[in-house]
């Protein structure tokens, strides 16, 4: 088996902009990096290189709806922990009603099992996977409502497909650097809605370091 596809649904998240400070820009879809962290957390994968050479293809089935809140934040400025100056409000953006499908495909892996295959073991044999905390998407509190195997109902609901786009109006990252930011590799991609079932050649992401 070298390919799966999921439907996913969040009911919120945040997808932060790299860039952003005090005021936390959301992307406004999920970038395959966020996408690509999900699956492993699902199977239990704590080694974000370990299923380096996966593709993914990613069709949002909603439009999602960016709000604006206001949060307390902590930025340790004394080293009192309560010390009421390091709290400080910001503005962050929220996206509502996230839904799409996401194509896994594992022929590029060099490892076995490949991503594609514990999935599959984690959708039909749950019992099997050794994880631990909950399954979010974005921030750790934006958790996933519900991951299921694709079904032709999903398919056949109008598609937005995410796609390379040297001229696309977004920048989005599939691999981050969580030491730093030297090593966050980006794409440019834009939503296209195209009725078709199964993934464009241009939809296509490889999770990779370089």
């Amino acid at each position: 088996m070298n390919s799966i596809a999921l439907y996913v649904d969040v009911p919120c998240a945040t997808f932060r902009q790299s860039r952003s400070r005090e005021y936390g820009k959301t992307y406004p879809v999920p970038p395959p990096s966020s996408v690509y962290g999900m699956l492993l957390s699902l199977v239990g994968e704590t080694d974000a290189r370990q299923h380096c050479g996966v593709k993914l293809s990613i069709a949002m089935l909603s439009q999602p709806q960016k709000t604006k809140v206001l949060r307390k934040m902590r930025r340790f400025k004394v080293k009192n922990y309560s010390d009421r100056r390091n709290t400080v409000p910001e503005h962050q953006e929220i996206l509502t009603d996230i839904k799409f499908i996401v194509w896994i495909e594992s022929s590029g892996e060099d490892i076995k099992p490949t991503l594609v295959e514990r999935i599959y073991q984690a959708k039909t044999n749950p019992a099997a996977v050794k994880r631990f905390g909950c399954l979010y998407l974005g921030e750790s509190s934006d958790l996933v409502n519900s991951v299921r195997l694709v079904s032709q109902k999903h398919l056949d609901r109008d598609k937005w497909w995410l796609v390379q786009d040297d001229e696309g109006e977004m920048t989005l990252p599939y691999w981050v650097d969580h030491v730093g930011s030297r090593g966050t590799r980006w794409l440019r991609y834009s939503l296209r809605e195209m009725t078709v079932d199964s993934p464009p050649l241009s939809s296509w992401t490889v999770i990779q370091t370089d």
